[in-house]
C-alpha cells in the first residue's frame, strides 16, 4: 500500500510518501508546499490543493493520512491550519483517497511508542523506521512520514484483527 501522510499548515504542508510492504514501510518521496503571507488566502489553498494533486498523480497513493488540528496553546493559528487542513482534504478527496485522521498523541504513540515524544525524537523514529541515511527535512515532512507510518501500522493491526483472516479462520484463541 502506497500511503500519502500529510501535515496541514497554511505556511507550510508536509508531504510524505510511505510505501508499506508486508509489515516493512520505505519511504519514497518527501517534501513541503510552502505560501507566503504575501498572498491572500484563497490563492494559498488553491496552491496546496495544486501541489498535492501533482503528488498523487505522481506517487499513485491507495490511501492518506492527515494530522488533526492541535490547538494548544496558540488558538489562533488552528484558523489558518484549519483552512489548509481543508484544502489538503479537498485534494485527497479529488484524488479519489480514503483519508485516516489521527491526533499528534496518536502519531507520536505509534511512531516512537510515547503520546509525549518530542520533536527530535519523531525524527529519529522515522528515519529509523524508514531505513533513511539522513533526517528528513524539514520538519513538516518528517510529521508527514510519521503520520503516513502512523497510518500503516493502523492499518495492519486492523486487518489482523478485523481482517480476512480472523473471519475466514476464526478466533484461534477462543
Amino acid at each position: 500500500m502506497i500511503i500519502l501522510g500529510l501535515d496541514p499548515g497554511l505556511a507550510n504542508t508536509g508531504w510524505g510518501i510511505v510505501e508499506e510492504r508486508r509489515g516493512d514501510c520505505r519511504c519514497r518521496a518527501y517534501g513541503c508546499i510552502h505560501t507566503t503571507t504575501d498572498q491572500e488566502l484563497a490563492p494559498r489553498l488553491r496552491h496546496i490543493v495544486d501541489e498535492l494533486a501533482e503528488v498523487a498523480r505522481r506517487y499513485h497513493p491507495d490511501a492518506a493520512a492527515i494530522e488533526s488540528i492541535f490547538f494548544g496553546a496558540n488558538t489562533r493559528s488552528a484558523i489558518p491550519t484549519a483552512h489548509a487542513r481543508g484544502a489538503a482534504l479537498v485534494a485527497c478527496s479529488l484524488a479519489g483517497l480514503e483519508v485516516g485522521e489521527y491526533t499528534p498523541m496518536q502519531i507520536k504513540q505509534d511512531v516512537v511508542g510515547t503520546g509525549a515524544a518530542d520533536k527530535r525524537q519523531v525524527i529519529y523514529m522515522v528515519r529509523n523506521l524508514l531505513r533513511l541515511d539522513h533526517d528528513p527535512r524539514p520538519d513538516h515532512a518528517a510529521d508527514a512520514l510519521a503520520c503516513a507510518i502512523c497510518h500503516a501500522h493502523r492499518c495492519a493491526t486492523a486487518e489482523l484483527t478485523h481482517g480476512r483472516y480472523v473471519q475466514e479462520k476464526g478466533n484461534p484463541y477462543s
